[in-house]
């Protein structure tokens, strides 16, 4: 979380934390990626639901926030996961989410994806050799 941002200008003056929301929002990329590596990058995975948010303290500026994701189900086109964000090893928030996953509009769209997560140093070498493999080249 940066020091200065204007997500802290009105929540709140003097008092500056980060909108629940944008954790939310932490959660949902966190499973967005981990959906998209668990299916090699073939899919995308747009939020569909959370299930029992629990926002568990305050975030402030200069917070180092870590994202933990679990996969819990893939099927019929969605995959069900438990994230959890936490700082300095404490839970700041976590839940239950579930993504739907559809195909990618185009190749192009996919290389910009694809490149994303290699500029963010998504750790494409925990995947299994040959979902890594396809994942890089594509």
């Amino acid at each position: 979380m940066p020091m200065e941002s204007t997500v802290f200008e009105g929540h709140f003056p003097g008092y500056p934390l980060m909108p629940g929301v944008l954790l939310c929002e932490t959660m949902a990329q966190t499973c967005g990626w981990l959906s998209m590596a668990k299916l090699n990058f073939t899919r995308m995975a747009f939020l569909a639901g959370f299930k029992d948010v629990k926002l568990r303290t305050f975030v402030t500026p200069g917070a180092e926030l870590e994202g933990h994701g679990q996969l819990l189900h893939e099927g019929s086109g969605f995959t069900r996961l438990r994230c959890q964000i936490t700082c300095g090893g404490k839970t700041v928030c976590d839940s239950e989410l579930s993504m739907r996953l559809m195909p990618f509009p185009d190749d192009t769209f996919k290389t910009m994806v694809l490149d994303r997560a290699k500029g963010l140093s998504f750790p494409f070498a925990v995947l299994e050799p040959a979902e890594s493999t396809e994942a890089n080249n594509a």
